[in-house]
């Protein structure tokens, strides 16, 4: 994505509704630019258009998550994808980390098939031809976009990778955390079909707790987040095993 598309999304974000007018003067470019460029971020479901204006998409809304905290999530994604090779095989659960890393991966690897339970990620990388997607099938959940229930552990039975990206809504002393029942234990049934299972989530994270259990922290490989995680957090983290990839601002 264009800088300047990063930095457009962050003004969003701080205004919730913001004039073209004043992204135009805020960064410098003309309004038939600003106009230009939230005809690309509106079709990728980031912010949405209105007469003179760009606004967040609504509260329960996908883009809306993808959009918060933008450019953290694309640093961490693009870190992640690192890890994904040519011809692999890959699982993603949905979340606004894991569409930017579906995205990385089909823009810059070849023949990656990508098994993932989010209708949102399927269709957030359809344009992408290199990129081979599986959906898996299950109750659709409309807002969040994603397949859940128990036809999710019926399909990915056949299936087993090397590695398995998921997010996360908080942290405890239980291990990683969600706030849907279902889609935790969607993401439960994934991770069974992995040899590795990779959380990917901003620090900030950890400073909720989330309402369901995850994943216990012995299930969890890796982790890719921001070099803002306090001390304590990673000392933590390490000592379960888990190896962190902290990802500094450029």
């Amino acid at each position: 994505m264009h800088i300047r598309h990063s930095k457009l999304l962050s003004l969003v974000n701080q205004h919730n509704r913001i004039a073209v007018t004043e992204l135009a003067r805020a960064l410098d470019v003309s309004e038939v630019t600003i106009r230009k460029d939230l005809n690309i971020l509106e079709k990728k479901g980031l912010l949405r258009r209105e007469h003179g204006y760009a606004r967040l998409t609504t509260s329960d809304d996908v883009g809306n998550h993808l959009s918060f905290n933008y450019e953290a999530k694309l640093r961490i994604a693009r870190r992640a994808a690192e890890s994904v090779h040519n011809g692999e095989t890959i699982m993603i659960e949905s979340g606004s980390c894991c569409a930017l890393l579906a995205e990385e991966i089909a823009a810059n690897r070849r023949d990656v098939t990508i098994i993932t339970n989010s209708a949102f990620i399927a269709d957030y990388i359809r344009k992408y031809n290199q990129v081979r997607v599986i959906l898996l099938g299950g109750e659709y959940q409309k807002e969040s976009q994603v397949m859940v229930g128990p036809m999710i552990r019926s399909c990915v039975r056949d299936f087993y990778v090397s590695k398995f990206f998921v997010g996360t809504d908080g942290l405890n002393e239980l291990g990683f955390m969600s706030n849907d029942l279902m889609r935790a234990e969607a993401a439960r049934s994934m991770a069974e079909r992995a040899e590795q299972t990779i959380v990917l989530t901003e620090s900030s994270k950890f400073k909720t707790h989330g309402t369901v259990k995850l994943l216990p922290f012995d299930k969890v490989s890796a982790l890719y987040t921001d070099d803002l995680a306090s001390n304590d957090i990673i000392t933590q983290l390490h000592a379960q095993g888990i190896h962190i990839y902290p990802v500094g601002t450029p």
